[in-house]
């Protein structure tokens, strides 16, 4: 059986000393279940039936231990878990890590992609990605704004841009100056509040809200995530807008200066806005594109290899036209706008798909309006405003053969999803970095070991004698310092934008709801056959735990290496 489970997870074959009994009680802590396996039948070939009369028989054997095992719950314990920590170690032997590829696209939604006729794009971010470095001026600019403009101390202009601050997802509650991260079940992870740039103890927030760390976001906030009185961070530029929060709320509290915390938002918001609005970002960008726009070749190739498969193109962003001309001739050449079947800029997402009243309006070269009334979109053509049904009505583009990609969830992607049918695909440019750490030795290493000892924790807490009490209260903490770890590898601060510990994410809810499909960028497009059916892994509901294990076995659950399709590239 050893050598049958290990050889199918491709590690070594280190655990084949090791008994059936061993492996099955392996199997019941970490799984909490026992597990068969992994087709169903032993290596000599036994049926299943066959296999659980001999499990239950082994089963008997193992319970039957010494009266000194009985009466000595102390060395009990302790040999279940040193017993179980040799068999993680083995189960995972050094050098078994890159189980991901971040050149993947994740699926939520089974889709095939001979089904997409209609491929549509947002602008920045998707077909744009941009460097660090435009982070650090939007900070700094509205950090200006708000000293010159606003009036706001001097000693702000002190505080830097920190990238690591901040992870996107962040929720902000703007009476009590709280930045914190909230999982998808509406409760602050523990560690994880931040008033200014200090932690605020859990004990604290507690307080704070009645006696529970449950947020009621039905009560202070909308469906996209804008307040009144909490605020969702779901942009990627929202990264240097909240490390500002932080700075200016810093700043006040460290000097006992008194403030009107929505003012102080208000203000932070606007200085922010005042970078896009006033064109101050396009002006950076277009004067320096080699600095700031990445990997414009991937674009040219992804949209380049969908033209020339008969697929339709269009766009759909909230950016201005000259700046995303400048942008599209940099990435992909002169005649950039051959490619799109469709061009729509200034579109005012997210109201372009919910509200009917805007109609499209046509520009000229110079970007100067026409008066004239749109009655179809015309190839070559540049539109701005107009509405989602507008849009719909005059090309036909319906359902579930248009896929669109954006990184917003909400101003993106929810709507068309929700209302309209389209399939979706959202761009996380933070996979790269997420990948990379869940590929280490160290994090997978820790996290198997903290799946074990939760596992155990849950078996053995039937012991409520006070020695074993003690000792399960030690696990606990060691529990406790794992998760922190892991926590900690991806950011200080809040950790993975995926995960509060073993919960997803408020985030990771609302990517899983709102996208079919997603990835760091729309390059990973270039590693899939345009025929590619995607299907999402099968991970396991709670009463389905008795799968999982059998997933572990058979390798479902690892995600597909891309080298079967490199030549597609």
């Amino acid at each position: 059986m050893a050598a049958v489970v290990f050889k199918s997870l491709g590690l070594q074959q280190k655990a084949v000393g090791y008994s059936r009994v061993q492996l099955v009680s392996a199997c019941q802590c970490y799984t909490k279940v026992s597990c068969p396996s992994a087709e169903g039948k032993d290596t000599d070939g036994s049926t299943c039936h066959q296999h659980q009369q001999k499990r239950a028989s082994d089963l008997s054997v193992s319970s039957k231990r010494s009266a000194f095992e009985k009466s000595d719950n102390k060395t009990y314990l302790w040999a279940r878990y040193n017993e179980m920590k040799r068999l993680v170690c083995d189960l995972l032997p050094p050098g078994v890590c890159n189980l991901l590829n971040p050149a993947s696209i994740y699926a939520n939604n089974e889709i095939s992609l001979q089904d997409i006729e209609i491929y549509g794009f947002d602008y920045d971010y998707t077909l744009a990605q941009y460097s660090s470095f435009l982070h650090t001026m939007i900070f700094n600019t509205a950090r200006e704004i708000l000293i010159e403009q606003y009036k706001y101390p001097q000693g702000i202009r002190s505080y830097e841009y920190i990238p690591s601050f901040a992870i996107r997802g962040l929720h902000y509650d703007v009476q009590k100056s709280l930045l914190m991260k909230i999982d998808a079940f509406h409760y602050v992870q523990s560690g994880t509040a931040y008033r200014g740039l200090t932690p605020v103890p859990d004990e604290e927030v507690i307080e704070m809200y009645g006696g529970t760390q449950h947020i009621p976001l039905y009560q202070m906030s909308d469906f996209y995530g804008k307040g009144p009185s909490i605020k969702q961070f779901m942009d990627i530029f929202s990264l240097p807008e909240m490390t500002l929060l932080a700075s200016v709320n810093d700043y006040f509290i460290t000097h006992n200066i008194e403030f009107d915390q929505g003012h102080l938002y208000k203000d932070v918001a606007d200085s922010i806005k005042d970078v896009h609005v006033k064109g101050l970002m396009y002006e950076w960008i277009e004067k320096d594109m080699e600095k700031y726009i990445l990997h414009g070749d991937e674009t040219y190739a992804v949209l380049n290899r969908l033209v020339n498969n008969g697929k339709k193109l269009f766009l759909i962003t909230n950016s201005p036209f000259s700046f995303v001309d400048k942008g599209m001739k940099f990435m992909v050449g002169r005649n950039w706008r051959d490619l799109f079947d469709v061009i729509i800029i200034q579109a005012e997402k997210p109201s372009f798909f919910t509200d009917r009243r805007k109609p499209f309006r046509r520009l000229n070269e110079n970007g100067s309006l026409h008066w004239d009334k749109i009655s179809t979109l015309e190839k070559g053509q540049i539109y701005r405003q107009g509405n989602l049904f507008d849009f719909l009505h005059m090309t036909g583009w319906r359902g579930s053969k248009v896929l669109y990609f954006g990184d917003h969830l909400y101003s993106d992607l929810a709507d068309l999803m929700l209302r309209h049918g389209w399939r979706t695909g959202a761009i996380v440019p933070e996979l790269h970095t997420e990948i990379r750490i869940v590929n280490t030795e160290q994090y997978l290493h820790t996290l198997t070991w903290l799946q074990a000892l939760t596992g155990l924790l849950e078996r053995m807490q039937v012991h409520q004698d006070a020695e074993s009490q003690t000792i399960l209260l030690e696990w606990m903490k060691e529990r406790h310092e794992l998760r922190s770890v892991t926590k900690n590898l991806f950011n200080p601060q809040f950790g993975s934008i995926f995960r509060t510990y073993h919960n997803p994410t408020y985030f990771s809810r609302r990517l899983c709801r709102f996208s079919d499909l997603y990835m760091a960028s729309i390059s990973c497009l270039l590693n899939y056959d345009l025929q590619f059916t995607f299907y999402p892994r099968r991970t396991p509901l709670q009463h389905e735990a008795p799968l999982w294990m059998d997933q572990l076995c058979t390798g479902c659950m690892k995600t597909p290496f891309l080298e079967e399709m490199v030549h597609i590239r």
